[in-house]
């Protein structure tokens, strides 16, 4: 089996990061915009891998959580330690949810349906954005997947029940964008 090249595209890596700082830092103020830069370039590099391989490198899923966990005590300086624990249990929470939702549809259906670098994301989901917050990711992320799917319907390509989609993807700009929709408002 060959291996899997789980880098991202460095060019368009370096313009998406451009983008997203500039963005970041002339909207937000700046602990929030620094977190959103962090946030944006990891989940860029997740989206572009997974679009490209169909996995997501544990120094995304993985280095997101972690990120999210210590951002959380620089966004909530008064209760940093209490923001550090919530972070850290919405990511279990919700790490845990998407697993039971993994594994429940690998029962019923004899096959998998998410990876567990999907999972892994899903931590990464919990630990940077409020509970309240959480499905409205959910749902920007499988909203744009059935749109690429309805796309590609329109464009001749067969659609099938097996066929394979990159959830990460969706999922990870999904993020980003609950994220910084967020902390613009917040």
């Amino acid at each position: 089996m060959a291996e899997v090249n789980l880098r991202p595209n460095v060019a368009t890596l370096a313009a998406a990061s451009l983008l997203i700082a500039l963005i970041s830092a002339l909207s937000l103020h700046w602990p929030a915009a620094s977190a959103s830069i962090v946030l944006g370039i990891l989940m860029f590099a997740g989206a572009d891998v997974d679009a490209r391989t169909h996995h997501l490198p544990d120094t995304v899923t993985l280095g997101a959580t972690f990120c999210g966990i210590i951002a959380a005590t620089v966004l909530e300086p008064n209760e940093p330690w209490l923001s550090m624990a919530a972070a850290g249990l919405r990511a279990a929470g919700t790490a845990l949810m998407l697993g039971t939702v993994r594994w429940c549809y690998g029962r019923l259906r004899g096959r998998e349906g998410l990876g567990f670098g999907d999972v892994k994301l899903a931590a990464a989901v919990g630990a940077w954005l409020p509970l309240e917050a959480i499905p409205l990711c959910f749902s920007l992320a499988t909203s744009g997947a059935l749109v690429a799917v309805l796309l590609a319907g329109f464009r001749g390509q067969a659609i099938q029940g097996g066929m394979k989609l990159p959830f990460g993807a969706f999922l990870c700009p999904a993020l980003w964008l609950a994220f910084y929709a967020g902390a613009l408002t917040g």
